[in-house]
């Protein structure tokens, strides 16, 4: 059944590709709108654009990214013969990618905490966070380009 998609695979995985790219340029910009949104005063002006920055980045670019990514990498997960379910590669790239899903996530909970004006963790906090989509990206396309076991 899902055969009928072969003829679109290149077109599927450009899709897919184009989608993580915006995911990912939303993962590690949105940490970094934290940093800068620790350095300013609750309340202030400046707040109240971050917060405006933090949602419309959120909301309108990396949730939908994220979701064609899913959407896209589930399509071309779903034909035969393209994914070796024995490699070792694949699951990697599969805990890692949700591990990218659960960073999305704790971005969420930590743009909803600046936009109640209850963030409770520091600028450097931050700072260390932005990091972790960067890793999890390296194995990602480590896992798929290099496919080391």
């Amino acid at each position: 059944m899902m055969a009928v998609l072969w003829p679109w695979m290149l077109w599927l995985k450009a899709f897919h590709i184009m989608s993580m790219v915006a995911w990912m340029a939303g993962l590690f910009y949105l940490p970094r709108l934290f940093v800068y949104h620790c350095q300013v005063a609750v309340g202030s002006a400046e707040s109240e654009r971050f917060k405006v920055m933090e949602y419309k980045l959120l909301r309108f670019i990396m949730l939908p990214a994220m979701c064609s990514t899913f959407l896209f990498g589930g399509l071309l997960a779903m034909l035969p013969g393209l994914i070796d379910w024995h490699g070792g590669w694949w699951w990697t790239k599969l805990v890692a990618v949700f591990g990218l899903a659960g960073f999305h996530g704790a971005c969420v909970s930590w743009r909803r905490a600046f936009a109640e004006d209850r963030n409770t963790h520091p600028e450097r906090f931050y700072r260390m966070a932005n990091e972790v989509p960067t890793v999890l990206m390296m194995i990602v396309v480590i896992m798929i380009v290099v496919r080391p076991f």
